[in-house]
């Protein structure tokens, strides 16, 4: 029987009295659950991270611009500028999350993982560390199934959806996949892993959906970039055994409690925030004019 991903503290005993790893507990899970073979779960997640590897280049290389128009090559922009403000490591960092999710913004391909929302996180944090540090496609795949495992206890305690949970419940949850990807691909512990994970959520804590327009534009596309360089300093803060105080289990709850009580009107309603300030008052009421605009007679309202 394969442990059901209920708590991070359940998940590490499970491991260690089965003398499994993280990874190949996820794979028992997809394996128990859903009828999964082993080497196709895999190839699965293989392929998958070749689909965000060529949202990057994608983004980085052909014309991204939003019908909208709020989106308009910036992760480009950011990747050619000639100013490193920290290094030339960290700006390829953001503009690689910026170029994937800008590609889900302009309709392209893209792994929602664990939203479309959030779809460039874990492109531009992991293909990023894969750079850096020469990690092999193997492990990569490892430390993506580790965030999936990430993902389905914060979905059970919490929630992912940014309509359920706010933007914490989708940037948040796919920072804190990254980071504890990140930590088991560059050898941390379970300790460790999880403590990057705590540590994620709480510098996420509070962050709410409002989508200007109500398109998964401004400010998501800035924010994926935001999360990705959390992600990376939680994996710094926890592989040098700094603790979180507060255990990964806890966080995750206040983060439940947090998108439980946050107003509707800030959970991806575009109805408070930045989606209801002037400017992004004017820019809805352009974009609904453009769609009808669009419309063929037979779809225009009466």
């Amino acid at each position: 029987m394969s442990y059901l991903f209920e708590s991070f503290k359940e998940w590490k005993t499970y491991c260690e009295e089965q003398k499994v790893s993280l990874p190949e507990s996820v794979i028992e899970y997809e394996v128990d659950q859903k009828n999964a073979v082993s080497d196709e779960i895999k190839a699965g997640i293989l392929q998958a991270f070749q689909v965000m590897k060529d949202a990057v280049k994608t983004g980085l290389e052909e014309e991204m611009t939003s019908r909208s128009g709020m989106i308009n090559n910036g992760a480009k922009k950011v990747f050619n500028h000639p100013l490193a403000v920290l290094s030339p490591e960290f700006q390829k960092l953001i503009a690689r999350a910026l170029a994937a999710k800008e590609v889900n913004s302009c309709m392209g391909r893209v792994v929602a993982a664990p939203t479309a929302g959030a779809s460039g996180i874990l492109p531009g944090t992991l293909v990023t560390l894969q750079e850096i540090h020469g990690i092999s496609d193997d492990k990569i795949v490892e430390g993506l199934l580790v965030g999936a495992g990430i993902a389905l206890i914060i979905e059970e305690k919490a929630s992912l959806a940014g309509a359920v949970g706010g933007c914490q419940a989708e940037t948040g949850s796919a920072a804190a996949m990254a980071a504890g990807a990140m930590v088991y691909c560059l050898g941390g512990s379970t300790d460790q892993v999880f403590n990057a994970v705590a540590i994620t959520i709480q510098c996420m804590l509070g962050l709410v959906c409002d989508p200007v327009a109500g398109l998964v534009e401004v400010p998501c596309v800035v924010r994926n970039a935001s999360a990705a360089s959390i992600a990376f300093s939680s994996t710094q803060i926890a592989l040098a055994d700094v603790s979180s105080v507060i255990p990964v289990d806890e966080c995750i709850e206040a983060m439940g409690e947090i998108g439980a009580s946050m107003e509707s009107r800030y959970k991806e309603t575009a109805m408070g925030g930045l989606a209801a300030t002037l400017t992004g008052q004017s820019i809805s009421k352009r974009v609904l004019i453009q769609d009808i605009e669009i419309l063929p007679d037979s779809e225009l309202p009466e």
